[in-house]
């Protein structure tokens, strides 16, 4: 337990992010983070966590910014509500939060890179990309650091369904479509896999069962300087699931349905030898090439990586950060990255947000 004063919080939006996910994340930490105040636009969603948390409530975003016990804002608004409150927070001086997507057009990513780096905001916007600590992700970078399956080429991650979404995640003038919602997690987990700048971008996007105007299929193909591939497809369209993992290597490949990963690598002790190819006319029996035995690892086990994993401890890397100076795992430069990528992506499709 934490011997130092916690953090006082002001949750601002009580929706399906700030009640269904912030809240319940936060009943465990109340050593480190108190919700000291509420804040919505619907009073009886701001009442409804003031009596459960026993915190102040407010409708107006200024009251609560006025406030001297909140400390960290926590903006879990509408994505297109998240740079004008991240960067009124930061102008008065306050800790920020910020839920994805941290912004919808580049313009506004750069109004949040200017606050986070002067004036009153320096240092004190934190992203909340939380599935950085996904465990099969942890995991899965933590074998292919091993090297058992050699040199890896090629991953593809996807998050499948099927749904005729129909509320205003299905809506581009709210911000909407899968590249905002799922996107900034899965953009996040591919750049991260790169492990290399990024060099090409291919995507496709397109709307299939949402009944809105939003995307909600997408296809993104990133190739990074160091030629690995990473394919994602995030599809709210696709009636059957592929593996949510898949990574190819030179020496073994992986998938995982982020519960379990089964693995299937050459024996570490095996030494290759070394083959040539040969122009000469093969027989007319028998297999293609010289015969060769490889000695093959299979397994699955179990989703259980030996590093710092799970989605909710990014709440207690923010207490460390505000309290402790410890690093924040998510650098503002890669949610930028996110948010570029995203942007690029989107341009000159139908998908593009609207500008007034």
């Amino acid at each position: 337990m934490s011997t130092k004063k916690p953090l006082g919080l002001g949750l601002v939006g009580i929706g399906r992010a700030g009640w269904g996910m912030h809240l319940p994340e936060l009943a465990s930490r109340q050593d480190k983070i108190q919700v000291v105040a509420a804040c919505d636009i619907e009073a009886p969603r701001g009442q409804r966590a003031a009596e459960r948390l026993n915190c102040r409530m407010y409708t107006k975003f200024q009251y609560l910014l006025a406030d001297p016990d909140v400390e960290v804002v926590s903006i879990a608004t509408r994505s297109p509500d998240h740079t004008p409150h991240a960067l009124a927070a930061l102008k008065a001086g306050k800790y920020v939060y910020l839920e994805k997507p941290i912004a919808i057009t580049m313009e506004q990513a750069r109004q949040l890179q200017r606050a986070a780096t002067t004036g009153a905001g320096k240092g004190k916007l934190f992203i909340r990309h939380n599935r950085r600590h996904e465990p099969a992700f942890v995991h899965i970078r933590e074998i292919i650091a091993s090297g058992i399956l050699g040199d890896v080429y090629e991953i593809k991650l996807h998050r499948h369904g099927f749904t005729r979404r129909d509320d205003w995640q299905a809506l581009i003038g709210c911000g909407g479509g899968l590249l905002n919602n799922w996107g900034p997690h899965i953009v996040d987990h591919a750049l991260q896999f790169l492990e290399s700048p990024l060099a090409e971008v291919w995507s496709d996007l397109k709307r299939v069962a949402a009944v809105g105007d939003a995307e909600d299929h997408l296809h993104l193909i990133l190739k990074g300087k160091n030629n690995r591939v990473v394919d994602m497809e995030i599809s709210g369209g696709a009636a059957i699931a592929e593996p949510v993992y898949v990574v190819f290597g030179t020496r073994g490949a992986l998938t995982s349905d982020e519960k379990n990963i089964t693995l299937r690598y050459l024996d570490p002790k095996q030494k290759l030898q070394k083959r040539k190819a040969s122009p000469s006319t093969p027989p007319q029996e028998g297999s293609f090439g010289s015969p060769e035995t490889l000695n093959w690892v299979e397994k699955t086990i179990a989703v259980k990586p030996a590093g710092l994993a799970g989605m909710e401890i990014l709440w207690d890397c923010l207490y460390d950060t505000i309290r402790n100076r410890k690093p924040f795992p998510i650098k503002l430069a890669e949610a930028l990255e996110v948010v570029r990528v995203s942007c690029l992506v989107k341009k000159g499709t139908p998908f593009a947000p609207k500008t007034k």
